[in-house]
């Protein structure tokens, strides 16, 4: 298993975007797994939200497709997620994992990082 870390979260208005980030420990390298976003609110349990495979082929669940991109950057290997045209309802905390199709690989996860919509 891979050391993440999620970064790049804040509290933004409904419409307005963000740009979350995941890395991994030193060493690992994230382009060998398909790779994946998640997300929890409060109360509820955690969701898929978008995966990219090792050959940058995406998948979004249904409430965030048009709206959020995921993306490779394999100089600073990292998996990024940009979120646009956001809704309260977007309110989580996001989370990266590896990805077995749009369920997670590894049992362990980050810190993840906090994203509030509200206005």
């Amino acid at each position: 298993q891979v050391q993440l870390a999620e970064s790049g979260g804040g509290s933004v208005q409904p419409g307005g975007s963000l740009a979350l980030s995941c890395t991994a420990a030193s060493g690992h390298i994230l382009t060998n797994y398909n790779m994946g976003w998640f997300r929890q609110a409060t109360g509820k349990e955690r969701q898929f939200v978008a995966s990219i495979s090792w050959d940058r082929k995406t998948k979004y669940a249904d409430s965030v497709k048009g709206r959020f991109t995921i993306s490779r950057d394999p100089v600073e290997n990292t998996v990024n997620l940009m979120m646009g045209h956001l809704k309260p309802e977007d309110t989580a905390v996001y989370y990266c994992n590896a990805v077995v199709g749009r369920l997670p690989r590894w049992d362990d996860w980050g810190q993840g990082t906090q994203v509030t919509v509200s206005s």
